[in-house]
């Protein structure tokens, strides 16, 4: 009877149980957890696009800054820098691409401390995190400094700085160029010691940007056109500045355009105590503009100067043929004491006095040459002076600040400059037609 019973209810919910089982609510619940697993179960990709997207919105990981030490630094053809940044305990990777890359003053290594800032994120691709730098500077010195260091050192293993190379700069120069802006002083300083000192040396201007951007293309252009004027020298010149302010001197092209340049190059930028690459690659450094003028003019004092010690070295060489002269008629004589043979005495006197004049009339005549020479010398310098030349009628014409020496330089509609001796005035070129 109990057991009828327990079948009884058996068969009963049994029915109950499959009749739930194929009921409509049991399927929407079945359908519903297949739903809710299917969204728990995330690819690699989702991961990690949904960790980037954590990435970037923290804004604490957006421009933070990173001071450590590079190491596995990679300087990739396309122009990215891919390295690791670490210290003492740990370390992260790094990126920066071409655009920010350009904008770094110097050239990291393995080993050199830096302050890198930049933002935080995830390469999705291969599931890390690291920094992605937009700014990068070192620790401790300017970037500037750091740059300029590693051009030096660049341009010291390939001899730009050899003594060997140094030319020697021509003691009296007839045509002096000048690379520097025509506004500032150091120009003016140039133009006083020379019109001073030298005045019959021939400045050439060739203008040029000594800062800012664009100087160190500036500079190198004008080096070139400056050799082509048939210079003897070329006096590059700049006032003082700050490091900043000097950098066009310290760029890797003007350091080739000093080295290369086919004329005597004397570099003279800023005050003493700031030396510069030019200044290391240039033939001869000045410390100031005023010295360089100086070093490549022969002042009158100089020249009478000069002069004088070759007289004197001229007479005491004369004095010195007499003495012997002397010493040797003094022998002579003694042998003609001891032989006395008449004829040979009388002579040798005649040989004497005829030596005599002419050492005289040699004396006299180097004297008259060497005086003649200085006269010249004075002569053409006061004739080769711009100023006479200007008073008596000729003019300077100038294009563009470059002296016109040739008529086909010249096209209809140029406007002209024309220094005369009292002033300067503007012409336009027209067709002969239209006169």
């Amino acid at each position: 009877m109990y057991l009828k019973i327990i079948g009884i209810v058996l068969i009963m919910m049994s029915a109950s149980l499959m009749g739930y089982l194929f009921s409509k609510d049991y399927i929407e619940r079945i359908n519903r957890l297949e739903q809710i697993q299917k969204m728990l179960i995330l690819s690699v990709t989702q991961i990690n696009r949904y960790i980037s997207f954590k990435f970037k919105d923290d804004k604490k990981l957006s421009g933070v800054m990173i001071k450590g030490e590079i190491s596995n630094f990679t300087a990739h053809r396309s122009g990215h820098f891919y390295f690791t940044l670490k210290d003492k305990e740990s370390s992260i990777k790094a990126v920066m691409f071409k655009s920010h890359a350009v904008n770094v003053k110097f050239m990291p290594e393995n080993g050199m401390n830096v302050i890198a800032m930049g933002n935080i994120s995830v390469f999705e691709r291969d599931g890390i995190y690291q920094v992605y730098v937009t700014y990068m500077v070192p620790d401790g010195i300017g970037s500037v400094y750091v740059a300029s260091e590693q051009l030096k050192a660049k341009l010291q293993k390939e001899g730009i700085f050899d003594q060997s190379a140094k030319r020697p700069i021509p003691q009296m120069p007839v045509k002096i160029g000048v690379v520097t802006s025509k506004t500032r002083a150091a120009f003016q300083d140039i133009i006083h010691i020379l019109s001073r000192r030298y005045p019959i040396g021939e400045l050439v201007l060739v203008p040029a940007l000594v800062q800012g951007e664009g100087a160190a293309d500036s500079i190198s252009k004008a080096l070139i056109q400056a050799g082509k004027f048939d210079c003897d020298v070329i006096i590059l010149a700049r006032g003082g500045g700050s490091l900043e302010d000097l950098t066009p001197f310290n760029t890797e092209k003007v350091a080739y355009a000093v080295y290369n340049s086919s004329v005597p190059i004397i570099s003279a930028v800023g005050h003493e105590t700031d030396v510069t690459i030019a200044d290391l690659a240039a033939d001869l450094r000045a410390p100031t503009p005023s010295a360089a003028a100086e070093v490549v003019s022969v002042s009158k004092e100089q020249l009478n100067g000069n002069l004088n010690y070759y007289n004197e070295k001229l007479k005491n060489l004369i004095r010195i043929k007499l003495n012997n002269a002397e010493a040797s008629l003094e022998r002579l004589t003694e042998r003609l004491i001891r032989f006395s043979p008449q004829f040979k005495i009388e002579n040798n006197i005649r040989k004497f006095d005829d030596l005599q004049k002419r050492l005289d009339f040699a004396f006299i005549k180097i004297i008259s040459d060497y005086e003649n020479k200085y006269i010249s010398r004075i002569s053409q310098m006061e004739a080769l002076s711009p100023i006479k030349v200007l008073k008596r009628g000729y003019s300077l014409i100038y294009k563009d600040s470059n002296i016109i020496s040739n008529i086909s330089k010249l096209e209809c509609g140029d406007i002209i400059e024309i220094k005369m001796s009292d002033g300067t005035v503007k012409a336009k070129i027209i067709a002969e037609e239209d006169i």
